[in-house]
C-alpha cells in the first residue's frame, strides 16, 4: 500500500486527534471525585511491604480498590473486622464502605503494615 505525503499526514493527524480523547477519558475515571455527586473509587497500592497513601477521608458509599504490586501475598484486614481482603500477588480487590467511622487496618501476614481510613457521611 502506498500513501502520498498528504494522505500520510492526514492519517497521522487523525491518529493524534483520537489519542488525547482516550487519555482524557482515563484521567477522568481515575480522578473521579464527589463533584459528580456519585460514589468514588480510590486506589491504595501495596508494595515494598507497605500500604500506599490512603485518601484523607472518603464518604459512605465510596470504594477502596486494593492493588497488590508486591511480591508477597498480603491482606487488608480491619481491626474491627469490618473487612478482611485477601490480596494475592498482583491482585486487585474492592471494598465499599457503608458506614461512617475510622477504620484501622493491617496486613494479617505482616502486622507491621498498617493504615487508617476515615469514612464520613
Amino acid at each position: 500500500m502506498t500513501f502520498s505525503h498528504r494522505g500520510l499526514a492526514m492519517l497521522v493527524g487523525a491518529a493524534l486527534a483520537v489519542a488525547p480523547v482516550g487519555a482524557v477519558a482515563a484521567k477522568t475515571h481515575a480522578a473521579h471525585t464527589h463533584a459528580s455527586k456519585g460514589p468514588a473509587i480510590y486506589t491504595v497500592t501495596l508494595q515494598q511491604m507497605k500500604f500506599g497513601p490512603t485518601p484523607a477521608s472518603i464518604h459512605v458509599g465510596d470504594t477502596i480498590e486494593w492493588v497488590n504490586n508486591d511480591i508477597f501475598v498480603h491482606s487488608a484486614t480491619a481491626s474491627n473486622h469490618a473487612f478482611d481482603v485477601e490480596l494475592p500477588v498482583k491482585a486487585h480487590r474492592w471494598t465499599t464502605f457503608h458506614a461512617a467511622g475510622t477504620y484501622a487496618f493491617n496486613c494479617r501476614y505482616h502486622p507491621g503494615m498498617t493504615g487508617t481510613l476515615v469514612v464520613t457521611n
